[in-house]
């Protein structure tokens, strides 16, 4: 599994696309084409329409430069974040590095697919 990158600094980047969390990445098709970072943003930690919008990149519009998470960012989302399609994930203030990175590798393996591995764990071949 690729590792996450953690930021704590929350400036945002000249260069990124920023989409903001109600937006269709759909309609952003060629703005996302073109994008080597894209920034999806969480108003709050209990928005998750951010989520979606990252499967829908990496999956449906196979973006594969860097997806970052802005916003209201707990140490709590990254594993989800992860397994969603984000790359780097911006930490809001008063969060843990370690426990961060304790968060990421608390489960090296999941039941279900996902953006980082697509087919089901009981429907791959046992070595």
């Amino acid at each position: 599994m690729s590792s996450m990158e953690l930021i704590f600094n929350s400036d945002k980047s000249a260069d990124a696309l920023q989409i903001a969390n109600d937006a269709d990445p759909i309609a952003l098709q060629a703005d996302i084409a073109k994008a080597t970072v894209i920034e999806l943003y969480f108003p709050k930690f209990t928005d998750g329409r951010a989520y979606s919008q990252a499967a829908l990149i990496r999956k449906r519009l196979g973006f594969k430069g860097e997806l970052r998470a802005t916003g209201d960012v707990l140490v709590d989302q990254l594993q989800l974040m992860q397994r969603t399609g984000f790359s780097t994930a911006v930490l809001r203030e008063g969060q843990s590095l370690d426990a961060a990175k304790r968060m990421l590798a608390l489960f090296g393996d999941f039941y279900q697919g996902d953006v980082l591995q697509a087919t089901p764990h009981f429907a791959r071949e046992v070595a």
